[in-house]
């Protein structure tokens, strides 16, 4: 069972590691487009009008593309300087609180994410420049929130099987 549930974590964190890339590759897009806007307005005198509104769009995806990707490496932001001076046992009890707190804050953002990509979908609403479906812009987001919380959901259950360090109380 153990041997399972550590096959699915690392099926997932590939997963992860796709949606960072992805969301790279995105950002690469827009340093793309924008270099190509700041160059038509100065140097030939003719703004792009697309490039605001697409860097707009764009920016709600990839907030969210790199979120399990930081959790695996442990990159999110922490200050350590009092949770260090405590026992491993109230450290791992902060550990999980911590966990519980990303999967509810990350499944929150998910089921709006993915009720925002449902409901654009329905109405068919576009962007008013580029005239894309803004649903476009609304999955890859959702897809990535709804990918962390089941990532930091079985991150959690780890958390919580993995036996006691020795020592703790």
């Amino acid at each position: 069972m153990e041997d399972r549930f550590e096959r699915l974590i690392r099926s997932v964190e590939r997963g992860v590691i796709w949606m960072a890339g992805a969301g790279a590759f995105v950002v690469l897009v827009q340093m793309l487009w924008i270099s190509y806007g700041v160059f038509t307005r100065y140097g030939l005198g003719k703004p792009d009008r697309m490039v605001t509104e697409a860097t707009a769009l764009l920016l709600f995806p990839v907030a969210f593309a790199g979120l399990g990707y930081a959790l695996k490496e442990d990159a999110f932001p922490k200050v350590t300087m009092l949770t260090d001076q405590l026992s491993s046992g109230v450290q791992r009890f902060f550990n999980i609180l911590n966990h519980g707190l990303m999967l509810a804050v990350g499944s929150f953002f998910a089921y709006a994410g993915v009720s925002a990509t449902i409901r654009s979908f329905n109405s068919g609403v576009a962007s008013e420049i580029l005239h894309w479906p803004r649903y476009l812009f609304w999955a890859p987001g959702a897809f990535a929130l709804v990918l962390f919380s089941i990532y930091v959901g079985l991150r959690l259950i780890r958390l919580i099987r993995s036996a006691p360090l020795s020592g703790e109380q």
